[in-house]
């Protein structure tokens, strides 16, 4: 599976992991001054987005779904679940998360062809 379809350039999957990746390392340095319950929920409402964008925009998006569930469901544990983090703790966590199970995917999947990489 080949495609020309790129975001700055890269495969997409590789961006928007990387954008979770800087996300949680704001969040370890609280750059945005939030709560340890806010940033959780923030890390974890935006790792289920970024999956579902990154499902939308690669094949097959099975794979990427996946893993985007497994980084959504571990990043709620770490964040909200029994696991009593700290706000840098939790920032860490997940951005070394979000860093292996991006390496994982990209070997996996493909970006999607659209309409302007057939043209």
């Amino acid at each position: 599976m080949t495609s020309n379809f790129k975001i700055l350039g890269r495969d997409p999957s590789i961006i928007l992991y990387a954008l979770q990746s800087v996300l949680a390392a704001l969040v370890a340095f609280d750059v945005f001054g939030l709560t340890e319950h806010t940033a959780a929920v923030l890390l974890t409402i935006t790792a289920g987005v970024f999956a579902l964008i990154t499902a939308w925009v690669t094949r097959p998006w099975t794979v990427s779904l996946f893993a985007g569930a497994v980084k959504t469901i571990l990043t709620g544990l770490v964040a909200l679940g029994p696991l009593h983090m700290s706000e840098a703790q939790m920032g860490a966590v997940i951005s070394a998360l979000t860093i292996v199970l991006g390496l994982l995917l990209f070997g996996n999947v493909a970006p999607k062809d659209t309409a302007i990489t057939n043209a």
